[in-house]
């Protein structure tokens, strides 16, 4: 069936192991992010077996059907929980990652009720402005937070790179570290969690040789496709063949590469933008942006070129293509994050693993 993503499991297993045994030797933890995968059970057992205990989602929906298909770990949200899911956060997560008082109010209440203890990291914005408390405001919040009973306030974490782009930097965490020491004093805490994320953080350990008091690091894009998308690399020590797009040509005709006639927005609300290259010879592929991230998409194919699509077709020019194309053949392609996080969602992508 195509459209279909192949995804290697082993690949992805090597990627943990790789990570682990480098953060590791800073004294750091991996939480191994599954939402890249959509949760999926098959991608979640095979991060297991690279060595973390700890798996970390944004849906509570993702984390609940790991659990119900037997993945045995300790799971974490990490998006901060919406009110209206508390109940289910606090029967299905170990973990989760907090920025708001009353999010933790009905978290402690649900606590109570259901008889469990659940434990929340603090969230503070350092500079990327997505979720945090701001650091003036840390501990005014830390000794109204610590009063609750049923959640346990187990350590402060932040984000960078998702939102503002923000990069990681000596500066930036040595900020959470500082107020690492209020959570010690405050709530009596002798080894605090110091999570950060994401993948980019990678990059400031290879670079400046110290874990700056970090003891936990949530890691997705590294392990799920060994790239670094905020920092814009391929991680050299990373495999990257762990996600693969097959898609059928449906049509190969030669084309002007210009429309032709009156140009207004296309079906999305962008103006296209296309250069006269003369007659071209394309192929459409019976895969659109309902499916994945068209931007996204690097032909393994050299010669080939990604134009652009629509909601159901994509594109490509194979004039150039060092492999002879034609209808019904398959056309592959490695993934940027997006892409892969859009294909993984779509149901319309059929997922083969191996």
């Amino acid at each position: 069936m195509f459209p279909a993503l192949e995804i290697n499991l082993s690949a992805i297993e090597d990627n943990v192991r790789r990570v682990v045994e480098f953060c590791t030797s800073y004294g750091i933890n991996v939480v191994g992010i599954t939402k890249g995968a959509c949760g999926e059970p098959k991608v979640a057992k095979a991060i297991l077996r690279g060595g973390v205990q700890i798996l970390g989602d944004s849906r509570i929906q993702n984390i609940i059907k790991m659990k119900e298909s037997n993945v045995k770990a300790e799971f974490m949200l990490i998006r901060s929980p919406m009110i209206s899911e508390v109940e289910s956060v606090v029967k299905y997560a170990e973990y989760s990652l907090n920025s708001e008082l009353k999010v933790l109010e009905q978290l402690s209440k649900a606590s109570l009720e259901y008889g469990r203890r659940h434990k929340a990291i603090i969230m503070v914005d350092v500079g990327d402005r997505r979720e945090g408390i701001m650091p003036n405001e840390f501990v005014p919040f830390l000794k109204e937070a610590k009063k609750l009973k049923g959640v346990e306030i187990v350590g402060v974490g932040t984000n960078l790179g998702c939102f503002g782009g923000v990069l990681p930097t000596p500066r930036n965490h040595e900020m959470l570290k500082k107020l690492t020491e209020k959570v010690k004093y405050i709530l009596g805490i002798e080894n605090p969690i110091i999570s950060s994320g994401g993948t980019v953080v990678l990059n400031l350990l290879e670079r400046e040789q110290s874990s700056y008091g970090i003891n936990q690091l949530r890691i997705g894009e590294g392990i799920l496709l060994g790239t670094d998308s905020t920092g814009n690399r391929t991680i050299p020590w990373l495999r990257q063949d762990t996600f693969t797009l097959k898609a059928e040509i449906v049509e190969v005709k030669w084309k002007p590469s210009l429309p032709e006639g009156p140009v207004g927005k296309d079906a999305f609300g962008n103006t296209p933008i296309f250069e006269d290259l003369g007659i071209r010879k394309r192929a459409i592929l019976a895969l659109g942006k309902q499916d994945t991230e068209i931007s996204g998409l690097f032909p393994l194919y050299s010669g080939v070129k990604v134009l652009g699509g629509s909601s159901d077709h994509t594109i490509i020019d194979i004039t150039e293509s060092k492999v002879p194309l034609d209808v019904g053949d398959i056309v592959k392609f490695k993934l940027s994050y997006s892409a892969m996080l859009r294909g993984m969602t779509s149901p319309y992508v059929h997922k083969a693993y191996i």
